[in-house]
């Protein structure tokens, strides 16, 4: 078997041979899932260990600050730490809360993040499952994560947490119009919804510079509504602490904090991941045309490390939003979507739509 970093493609079927050849085909289907669901485990709890070491580095160095820099090398086992403090934590039993509602919450946001990371091609070969409707389904199963926010605002018997519930779900709901929209922006450039048709037909120049202002344009709103849509800063009504003490997640402690804590981060990681894949060519190097000579030194990166500096420079980008302007109020939130960002969306997709129709894209 020839194993190739730059092409997966090989070891997967390499893989799903050898299993179908030595199993009866049932069990060799739970096998898989089974490898597959613990890759993803693994994957999700270290870019979720990471990200939080990230955001406190970032947060340190907007502040002019040092941020960790106690356990271990530069502070890098702090977030482990902290992990293993919430592991041990005793769960809080709140006497007045509907138990199996305030219990289940917490696994119906980590639920939705899982079931989104399942289609993002992490390079070429290399992703669990390729719908042809990918970006469908993961804007209908990311959406499923507001239900979980609701049930904990709703279930705690807390005031602060039903406020901090219910902007949530409003900001949620209205946000997912724009990320949507300017989703669709690029699927009219691209004329697929399967994340690697659109990576692949990306080879000879990214989605944002083939096209045109529109692509630009759908990039910025996408980061914008990608932002309020996680709940992160300057958009974080719904755990305002200096009003709402935590919101929605106030009465939760120990494992159950740290679930909606983790599914944060990784909502984040996987809008970044979406919006590297669907405007920054995913996987694919950056080519100039007429220089073959630069083309060809970049082909030399592998495509993982290509979609993780892609993803990670949009997850800098979000955490410099957070860092760098002041929290906004309710009122001024849903007035930047429905009256500002939804419009610029719909005229965006009118423009995008007639400059396909009339081939003048790259």
């Amino acid at each position: 078997m020839n194993f190739s970093i730059y092409d997966f493609t090989s070891f997967t079927q390499w893989i799903d041979k050898l299993l179908y050849d030595n199993l009866p085909a049932f069990w060799a289907v739970v096998v898989e899932m089974t490898i597959i669901g613990l890759l993803v485990l693994l994957f999700y709890a270290l870019i979720g260990l990471f990200l939080v070491y990230a955001e406190r580095k970032v947060c340190a160095f907007m502040q002019n600050r040092v941020g960790p820099n106690r356990v271990g090398p530069f502070g890098f086992f702090q977030t482990i730490a902290d992990l293993l403090k919430l592991l041990m934590k005793e769960l809080v039993y709140i006497k007045n809360a509907d138990s199996l509602l305030f219990n289940i919450a917490p696994f119906i946001v980590i639920i939705a993040s899982f079931m989104a990371i399942a289609a993002i091609p992490f390079a070429k070969g290399l992703h669990a499952i390729d719908f042809d409707i990918g970006v469908l389904y993961v804007i209908a199963v990311s959406s499923l994560g507001v239900v979980g926010i609701l049930l904990a605002g709703w279930s705690s018997n807390n005031k602060y947490s039903l406020i901090g519930a219910m902007r949530s779900g409003a900001q949620i709901v209205s946000y997912e119009l724009s990320v949507g929209l300017s989703l669709v922006t690029i699927i009219i450039l691209a004329g697929t919804m399967q994340f690697s048709a659109m990576v692949e037909g990306q080879a000879n120049g990214w989605f944002i510079f083939k096209g045109h202002i529109p692509a630009f344009i759908a990039f910025i709103v996408f980061l914008i509504a990608s932002t309020a849509e996680t709940n992160r800063g300057p958009f974080d009504l719904a755990e305002a602490e200096s009003e709402l003490t935590a919101g929605f997640h106030t009465e939760y402690s120990g494992i159950k904090f740290a679930f909606f804590f983790l599914a944060e981060y990784m909502n984040m990681f996987i809008l970044a991941s979406i919006a590297a894949t669907v405007f920054l060519g995913g996987w694919m190097p950056f080519h100039v045309g007429g220089w073959e000579g630069f083309n060809h030194i970049m082909d030399f990166i592998p495509p993982f490390v290509w979609y993780i500096g892609k993803t990670f420079f949009i997850i800098w980008i979000m955490m410099w939003f957070k860092w760098t302007f002041p929290r906004l109020r309710i009122d001024q939130l849903l007035t930047l979507e429905w009256k500002y960002l939804l419009p610029i969306n719909l005229v965006n997709i009118l423009i995008m739509a007639f400059i396909v129709l009339m081939g003048w894209h790259f």
